[in-house]
């Protein structure tokens, strides 16, 4: 083992502090005070724990979360940026198009060309009420 349990414990707490909200700015010190280590050695032992630096892995999951906003919201792509953490749609597109090929619209395209997002019946915008006295036979 590279590291001790009880340092193995602090740096999975502090892998999932990362990862709890991407949405916020966040600095290697911080990850390093969940851990309980000063961040140089916070730095090492998580890159040779994990085999990632602590930026590559928050890079990655922000990126997987960008995905799977792509995928299953209309969110715009400016919205999906910002929920991620990230505060420029240029770098973010930029690295998007990096890691996966395609640029964040280009993937969303793509995605809808296999898995079509289901028209949402009119009616479930009109209040039940409405629908009760009328009928839902109408609309």
């Amino acid at each position: 083992m590279v590291v001790d349990y009880e340092t193995f414990r602090r740096l999975c707490r502090s892998r999932d502090y990362v990862a709890a909200d991407l949405g916020r700015p966040l600095r290697l010190e911080d990850a390093a005070g969940a851990a309980c280590l000063s961040p140089f050695h916070y730095h090492r032992l998580f890159s040779r724990t994990f085999g990632e630096t602590p930026h590559d892995f928050l890079t990655r999951v922000r990126l997987e979360r960008a995905r799977q906003l792509l995928a299953a919201s209309d969110e715009p792509v400016t919205q999906v940026c910002l929920a991620v953490g990230y505060e420029s749609l240029g770098s973010f597109s930029t690295r998007f198009r990096s890691a996966v090929g395609l640029s964040p619209q280009e993937y969303r395209r793509s995605l809808r060309r296999i898995f079509p997002v289901p028209a949402i019946p009119p009616h479930r915008f009109i209040p039940t009420c409405f629908l009760r006295f009328f009928g839902e036979r109408q609309f």
